[in-house]
């Protein structure tokens, strides 16, 4: 299942080498991990030593100068692991978060902190989000006002991830009265007024960790200001192709291992004289599950190469993002339900996997809001 006619030789090196570092770095670790409810510096910043922290971003900062379809790769193979708070961490590091510097920062920006980034020394948050805004990005109310030579931010963000222990914040505020007069600015831990409001405690993802952020008479420089003043929507907008096609493919990712996972499982599992595998009814609707999985992950590479060929594709990318997260809460229940009452035990992959992908639908921008999207484009 691994190969695509989207694919080359390099795809697969990569797919190799994620592979390796999941098993070597990860799959030992992370259920400690989950306990702590952080993943380890040491283990990001040996993904950036391997290359694995920057694969878009340019070569003179360290990065890869990979197209949408390596990233895919890349982020489809990270989540071939079953943890998928470790994967969320890094996904938001490198297709969430660090594409607002790649995309809107100046030369003297990307000087200063991509090298950084790509070697996993600086790890980075997105904060757009706040309690009374989600999916509705306009709706913001964090404000950015210019007085002299600095920007004074004031707000509150929510649902941050990596917002505990990240370096490097890309904070959305608004600029203006107009409804889309929003602003792109780069904050670091430790200014004066930015602190973690609370740590957020969540049902999944229990090793990345999620923050509420307070702005309180934030003063940054102007050089700051990332991008263009008053174009943070669009930039945001932007950044959400790359960020919803990540998320399709941790539920991909999701997906393929719950069903290798109950596969297993049903094989062997005796009941009533015979296994569960021996049952029609099982049979069949893992097949049909497999069909749609394997259905999806060719629309998602489809999506990918589409970027690669500077084709709009927004509302195809939302219709992958709500498929997908619908299609893995379903996979993911079923396969529960056939492993029985092991299924509700917090030591099964399975079970991990099925608190982990109810946020799928939710986060990236909820099913809902991405059938809008694509029905206001028909």
């Amino acid at each position: 299942m691994n190969t695509t006619i989207y694919d080359n030789p390099d795809h697969e090196l990569l797919r190799d080498q994620v592979a390796r570092f999941l098993e070597r770095e990860v799959e030992p670790h992370a259920a400690a991990w989950e306990e702590a409810g952080m993943v380890p510096r040491d283990v990001l910043r040996r993904m950036g030593q391997a290359g694995l922290l920057g694969l878009m971003f340019e070569g003179e900062h360290g990065g890869g100068d990979a197209d949408a379809l390596t990233n895919l790769v890349f982020a489809e193979a990270l989540s071939q692991s079953t943890f998928a708070g470790f994967i969320i961490t890094v996904l938001v590091h490198t297709d969430m978060a660090g594409p607002h510097l790649h995309h809107a920062g100046n030369a003297a920006q990307k000087a200063k902190y991509l090298k950084k980034v790509t070697a996993g020394e600086m790890i980075t948050a997105v904060g757009i989000t706040e309690p009374g805004a989600g999916s509705d990005v306009a709706g913001i109310r964090t404000t950015a006002r210019k007085d002299g030579n600095e920007w004074v931010l004031n707000g509150t963000k929510m649902f941050i991830t990596n917002g505990v222990h990240a370096d490097l914040y890309f904070v959305a505020a608004k600029t203006g009265s107009a409804r889309h007069d929003m602003t792109m600015f780069i904050v670091e831990k430790g200014t004066p007024g930015f602190s973690v409001g609370r740590a957020l405690h969540k049902t999944g993802w229990l090793s990345s960790d999620t923050a509420e952020l307070v702005f309180d008479n934030v003063r940054i420089p102007e050089e700051s200001l990332l991008g263009e003043q008053g174009k943070g929507f669009y930039s945001v907008m932007k950044n959400f192709q790359t960020e919803r096609i990540a998320l399709a493919a941790m539920a991909v990712g999701h997906c393929t291992q719950a069903l290798k996972l109950t596969l297993d499982h049903v094989r062997q599992r005796q009941a009533f004289g015979a296994t569960l595998w021996d049952k029609q009814t099982i049979r069949q609707r893992l097949s049909m599950l497999d069909a749609k999985t394997r259905a999806a992950r060719q629309f998602m590479y489809h999506c990918a190469w589409s970027v690669t060929q500077g084709k709009d594709i927004v509302q195809e990318v939302s219709m992958l993002k709500a498929l997908t997260g619908e299609l893995v809460n379903e996979v993911v229940q079923t396969c529960q339900q056939f492993h029985g009452g092991m299924g509700f035990i917090r030591e099964t992959a399975i079970e991990r996997l099925w608190r982990d992908a109810r946020v799928l639908a939710i986060g990236g921008g909820a099913t809902e809001v991405m059938l809008e999207e694509v029905a206001k484009r028909y």
